[in-house]
């Protein structure tokens, strides 16, 4: 029971920080913000944005292998398929900001040019989408901890 209870506090505090770090990027990809600064700090958010997504799903699948529930259990239910895809979803968006942050970031040092506005709102909105995608994993976490929909 304890740790399966440190692992839940882990995976927790790992979806929080990643939620941070998210609302952070959506934040400040702004064109109206947008100065050499403000792409460098995208840039040091989009790291801690894949450590901490990194972190979730290792201490996700930590929770699934040593869980009072067994693994066999766990990966039956529709719900932890739910949660999984919807994180997919979210990392597969993620792939696409942290390109562009890291485009932008080498075009900054070579030759000092910012993004435009254009590439700036396109990837807002994909932050803002793995941003509202987020929101629905701990529902499906919820339900299946109350037992909501098990098999």
């Amino acid at each position: 029971m304890l740790l399966e209870s440190i692992l839940a506090y882990c995976h927790i505090l790992a979806f929080m920080s990643l939620t941070v770090f998210v609302a952070s990027q959506a934040a400040l990809c702004r064109s109206d913000w947008a100065n050499a600064a403000a792409i460098r700090r995208l840039a040091v958010l989009d790291r801690w944005v894949t450590i901490f997504a990194a972190a979730v799903l290792l201490s996700g699948l930590a929770r699934v292998q040593f869980s009072v529930k067994s693994a066999q259990w766990l990966w039956g239910q529709p719900l932890l398929h739910i949660k999984i895809t919807l994180f997919a979803i979210m990392v597969g968006l993620g792939i696409f900001v942290h390109r562009d942050i890291r485009r932008w970031q080498r075009n900054l040092d070579a030759t000092g040019i910012l993004p435009d506005a254009a590439a700036l709102n396109r990837t807002r909105r994909l932050v803002m989408v793995e941003a509202h995608v987020m929101t629905l994993i701990p529902i499906a976490a919820v339900m299946l901890a109350r037992g909501v929909w098990v098999r």
